[in-house]
């Protein structure tokens, strides 16, 4: 588990070809090495970008005028979405070995990615525009009033997190290209290559080059200049808090999409099936090694049945297989890196020493940490107040509906939420009381298709929606003309 050096790297993307800028920029020699976090072998290295390339991609990107009918982006989306499902295990290897994730979550990640690219076809398809007669009142006219979406007048900035390397990606740069826009992509540093190999699949299957530039580098070099630029009309952002608030704070008078953490909660009351409900809180907590900002966070579990659930929990956890995310047979791989796994461990030390009780896992080693159960677990603890990020199953103990809403209410996050009840009533309260963007019964916080709305509220974004309907509507303007009838 021991980072070493490696000379030659298991897949080498060259410098000078790996940022994918439109036009004849040369770039400097300063580099990002991308490390398998199970071995520290070296994967690739791409560009650190400055200020002046990234003036260079929107500039470029400003001056192209797209003119693709949506025959022509439905065909190249379409092809995109075949071809990447062709090529799904060499796709899933390279996200499998830029995040630690293991082949099974990389592998149904390129599936999702298929089904957005697959659904951002369909969409390039669809006339969205509406008509409305004017004599519809004493004070009418005998007029229509019809409307239109075109694509932004200047560029989109997109800022993807590691934790869902092609799938996050996607989501901002198919809607983009079906609604006929241009798009400045800063993938994670941590996460850039499954980026790049979707900017030259794109091109293979006749995107133009001006549309799409990814630009790597260090977010504290070129962060604020993706977010500020003249020719940046919409900042469309997935990741941290603290991360977003500042884009908000520099964007100002930007259209702005933010969707940031989560603090999801699965509810089992007390006439859940233990073990169907400790099989999802499981799949919540541990798919993706716990990195899903809808992944479970927060286990509140009827005091009549936390008991039976938690011996579940536990039971099903010690099923979890965990270990080398390049093993197909692995439940789980490693987190994005020693940093984030030993910060797991940190936050489950603390809860232990302040009355909480371990019950399976917490253990580390590198950027491996392995599913951890405890209860006794409370409110105030570090653990489920911050967005613990990883593979941490903590099960709160609740005394009735009042305070499991109480408690889902008490956080500052409001993504998604999960519920095992068979009672109406309950789930129809629960719907209309938690303060969240998604309640789902039966079944994880984070299910949905790629095509539904996604997005939260409070310190989970501003109530703007992805997804890949309404990622199309906020990448366009709507303008309306009237005609007389």
């Amino acid at each position: 588990m021991n980072s070493h050096d490696s000379r030659t790297p298991v897949i080498d993307i060259p410098v000078r070809e790996a940022m994918r800028v439109a036009g004849d920029r040369v770039y400097g020699d300063r580099v990002i090495e991308v490390r398998y976090p199970w071995t520290g072998e070296l994967v690739g290295t791409v560009p650190i970008a400055t200020r002046a390339d990234v003036d260079h991609a929107f500039q470029t990107a400003r001056q192209y005028r797209p003119t693709l009918t949506r025959h022509q982006r439905h065909r190249i989306l379409s092809d995109a979405a075949r071809l990447l499902g062709e090529r799904r295990p060499q796709a899933a290897r390279l996200i499998t070995l830029e995040s630690g994730l293991c082949l099974k979550d990389s592998l149904y990640e390129v599936g999702r990615a298929c089904d957005v690219l697959m659904f951002s076809a369909q969409q390039a398809l669809i006339d969205d525009g509406q008509s409305f007669s004017c004599d519809l009142t004493e004070h009418g006219r005998q007029r229509r009033v019809h409307t239109l979406r075109e694509p932004l007048l200047g560029v989109i900035s997109a800022i993807t997190p590691f934790n869902h390397p092609l799938n996050q990606v996607v989501h901002k740069v198919a809607p983009a290209v079906a609604t006929n826009n241009r798009i400045v992509l800063k993938p994670s540093e941590k996460t850039p290559l499954s980026a790049l190999m979707l900017a030259d699949l794109l091109q293979e299957c006749g995107l133009p080059g001006p549309m799409l530039s990814v630009i790597t580098g260090d977010p504290a070099e070129i962060g604020d200049a993706m977010v500020t630029h003249p020719h940046a009309d919409l900042v469309s952002f997935t990741g941290g808090v603290a991360v977003g608030k500042r884009i908000a704070a520099l964007a100002v008078y930007k259209r702005q999409v933010l969707e940031l953490g989560g603090n999801d909660p699965l509810i089992v009351m007390d006439d859940a099936d233990p073990r169907r409900a400790a099989e999802l809180a499981a799949s919540g907590s541990y798919r993706n090694s716990g990195q899903r900002c809808t992944a479970v966070k927060r286990i509140l579990v009827h005091e009549r049945v936390a008991r039976d659930f938690t011996e579940a929990l536990l039971a099903v956890t010690r099923d979890w297989a965990w270990g080398d995310p390049l093993d197909a047979s692995v439940d789980m791989g490693t987190v994005i890196d020693e940093r984030a796994a030993s910060l797991f461990q940190r936050r489950v030390d603390a809860a232990v020493a302040d009355g909480a009780r371990l019950l399976l896992g917490n253990m580390r080693r590198g950027a491996s940490y392995s599913p951890t159960v405890l209860d006794g677990v409370r409110a105030d603890m570090e653990l489920v107040r911050e967005e613990t990020f990883g593979p941490v199953s903590p099960v709160i103990a609740f005394r009735d509906l009042d305070e499991a809403i109480r408690l889902v209410n008490g956080s500052a996050y409001g993504l998604s939420s999960a519920v095992c009840t068979n009672r109406l009533d309950d789930v129809m309260r629960l719907v209309r009381e938690l303060e969240v963007g998604t309640v789902n019964v039966w079944e994880v916080p984070g299910y949905r298709l790629e095509m539904t709305p996604f997005g939260g509220i409070k310190d989970s974004g501003l109530g703007y929606k992805e997804g890949v309907q309404e990622a199309c509507r906020s990448f366009t303007n709507l303008k309306t003309y009237s005609l007389p009838w």
